[in-house]
């Protein structure tokens, strides 16, 4: 890499940043409230009231979630596959793809009971179950196509540990802001650093996991080939719509203090629109390249592998010791696990956001 675009790439970060944290500060300064709630560590304080279930509200949400999925679902289920498709090569599977299947299986057994023997290790059972998770998932991949994220970019996956800490962290930071999610430690006091130590490393599970079930998904052509050629979609001015993002995600972001029961949605959409809108701006490819020419691919199958693992992380922690609890304004009702139905349509941009971190990561990185 040239030491411009290392210094492009070092000023897109920071910018980058500035934008995302600085807004819900500034919507906390505007309503005058104090900041000793939002910086508290660990985050114990309940100091938003949401409005109880609507039905408008949830109505409304509903219909506008499942008309885009429906969209989706139907091009999935009309598309008529070239004769052949979905018939390929298969692979062994890995001896440490069993070893994942085990890990998970004990890790979710040990989690959901209460044995005494485990007791002082109870809460630490997230961590293991998503390794086992990324190992069993990189097995399969190399089943169906004889390789995998874990074989053939052993540095990126070993990157997106570290990034996917500072990730989710971030995710924390603007749930102070809504409060739509809290935790649940067991029994037993947790010190500030054990918080951070045992966070992070659970936290640095979700990128990997994510894109790992990205990769399993590409393998099955009949979800890929349906979105590889489809609806074409162009802007004129693609840096003026940058701009239009960064403003609209700018004021989103500074508004979850101020009405968090009616912003609460943009704390999984607003970041995805302000690293596309910088990357717009400055003339940077997205993600969202692909739709011009018509391939809905990198779009699809983002959402769809982070509304997979998210149907995971609710089941594992519906049962654990150390789980976290939701607080979900208007919708809070028909839970699946413990997450209220409507939540889990949050996983779907979370997915595309997931790959637009993971494209900030060192490009000599990311093919290696």
């Amino acid at each position: 890499m040239l030491p411009s675009e290392r210094k492009f790439k070092g000023i897109h970060y920071l910018l980058v940043a500035a934008l995302l944290c600085l807004a819900p500060l500034i919507g906390v300064l505007y309503r005058k409230m104090p900041l000793a709630p939002f910086l508290e560590f660990p985050p114990i304080t309940r100091y938003v009231r949401h409005a109880p279930f609507q039905w408008p509200a949830f109505l409304l949400l509903l219909f506008l979630v499942a008309s885009v999925c429906l969209l989706f679902l139907h091009r999935l289920v009309t598309f008529r596959p070239d004769p052949g498709t979905g018939r390929g090569n298969r692979y062994p599977f890995p001896w440490w793809g069993w070893l994942g299947i085990v890990i998970v299986l004990v890790s979710w057994v040990l989690a959901w009971n209460r044995f005494l023997f485990f007791q002082p290790l109870q809460r630490y059972t997230f961590f293991p179950l998503w390794m086992g998770y990324i190992l069993a998932v990189n097995g399969l991949s190399c089943r169906r196509q004889g390789s995998c994220l874990l074989r053939t970019r052993p540095r990126f996956v070993a990157a997106l540990f570290p990034v996917s800490a500072l990730f989710w962290w971030y995710f924390e930071y603007l749930n102070r802001f809504v409060q739509n999610w809290y935790y649940d430690m067991g029994s037993g006091h947790v010190s500030a650093t054990e918080y951070v130590i045992h966070a992070s490393i659970c936290f640095s599970t979700v990128l990997p996991a994510v894109l790992s079930t990205i990769e399993l998904l590409e393998t099955f052509p009949r979800l890929a080939a349906p979105f590889a050629d489809w609806h074409r979609v162009s802007f004129a001015s693609k840096k003026a719509f940058g701009w239009l993002l960064l403003a609209g995600a700018e004021s989103s972001l500074g508004l979850l203090a101020v009405f968090p029961d009616y912003f609460f949605p943009l704390v999984w959409i607003a970041p995805l629109l302000v690293i596309v809108g910088i990357r717009l701006t400055t003339g940077r490819p997205t993600l969202f390249a692909g739709v011009e020419s018509g391939d809905w691919r990198s779009v699809v199958l983002p959402a769809l592998a982070a509304l997979i693992c998210g149907f995971f992380w609710e089941l594992w922690n519906w049962h654990s010791l150390a789980h976290w609890e939701y607080s979900v304004p208007f919708v809070q009702r028909y839970r699946i696990f413990a997450m209220p139905l409507l939540g889990y349509a949050g996983y779907l941009p979370f997915g595309l956001e997931c790959v637009a971190v993971a494209d900030l990561i060192d490009p000599n990185l990311r093919e290696s």
